[in-house]
């Protein structure tokens, strides 16, 4: 028996509740941004450079022994905080982990090392048994540098989108493409503002895989719409589009559904390393499948398309709409 999460065949009206899901999509993007400008995103080392030592004791150990230690060591900032891993308590292998972040100490390398063996030498005198699982340290010019390309990928990323759905389809499809990657990254961001998850550049890297996957499950439905549109040329477009919809609804929903499960599963089991990466990843998928029906579809009913895809329109950027790429 062959399981089904979709009917076969589905005649829902996505459009029915346009305006609402464009309204609530609107609206989340405004807190999205304003949660940006008034919280602000919780840089990792990678963005604001610094050192992370993540450590593990065999016996339990009070946050306030950690930060007792550290505090006469004269190392500006610095934050500790408790490791919580759902996956190793599953597993009956949890650790009792703190993470460590302190502040650059200079731009030279040796004097972050020293630092960071003085910590070491600290912890290991005043805590038993304590063991070293981690370090990791970024130079400030480094993270700069970081911040700027993590920028840029993301931007070129969508430009790119944006030249290859023109070429493909018209440019109707490329606003309402780009429109939801755009939607999708806004809201990524807000999330992380708002609960001020660690953002790092494996934080970038979930950006970039959800832009991709948004733009699979866009392009899949407008291949769709192109192919309804030279069968049903007479049709209404909102009646093509709603049909196009509902007929790739089943891999749609199927494909979002399977890769959440494993998404899923690496957030419980993957460790802490990975968390913030994964949760970008999940919260991705399913914005990156809400936009690709209420945000670009819409959007292309707006603008309106060429119906006769039988004959080529040089002016609407279609002359290479046949490439199977």
């Amino acid at each position: 028996m062959r399981l089904k999460l979709v009917p076969t065949e589905t005649k829902i009206d996505f459009f029915k509740v346009t305006k609402l899901t464009v309204g609530l999509s609107a609206v989340l993007a405004v807190l999205s941004v304003v949660a940006f400008f008034v919280f602000g995103l919780n840089y990792g080392i990678d963005f604001k450079g610094g050192s992370v030592i993540r450590a593990a004791t065999p016996a339990p150990v009070e946050v306030s022994v950690y930060r007792d230690v550290l505090s006469g060591l004269e190392l500006g900032d610095f934050t500790v905080t408790e490791v919580v891993d759902p996956g190793a308590e599953l597993t009956d292998t949890a650790r009792n982990a703190v993470m460590v972040r302190i502040e650059q100490q200079s731009d030279e390398p040796e004097t972050q090392n020293d630092m960071i063996a003085e910590v070491k030498s600290a912890l290991s005198i005043e805590i038993e048994g304590i063991v070293f699982l981690q370090t990791d340290s970024v130079g400030a010019k480094v993270s700069g540098e970081l911040v700027i390309a993590g920028i840029e990928a993301v931007v070129l990323a969508v430009f790119a989108v944006l030249f290859y759905i023109w070429l493909r389809f018209e440019w109707q499809f490329s606003l309402g493409a780009v429109a939801a990657l755009v939607h999708d990254v806004i809201l990524t961001i807000g999330v992380f503002a708002l609960f001020q998850i660690e953002f790092n550049l494996s934080i970038i890297a979930a950006i970039l895989t959800i832009v991709g996957y948004s733009l699979n499950d866009t392009v899949v439905v407008f291949d769709r719409v192109r192919e309804n549109l030279r069968r049903f040329k007479a049709k209404p477009l909102k009646e093509l589009l709603n049909m196009s919809i509902n007929e790739t609804l089943s891999r749609t929903v199927m494909t979002s559904v399977t890769t959440l499960l494993a998404l899923v599963a690496l957030y419980v089991l993957g460790g802490d390393v990975i968390r913030g990466f994964t949760f970008a990843m999940i919260w991705g998928v399913i914005v990156g499948t809400y936009s690709s029906v209420f945000i670009a579809s819409p959007i292309l009913l707006r603008l309106g398309v060429k119906r006769d895809w039988d004959k080529d329109s040089g002016a609407a950027g279609t002359q290479y709409a046949n490439i199977d790429a």
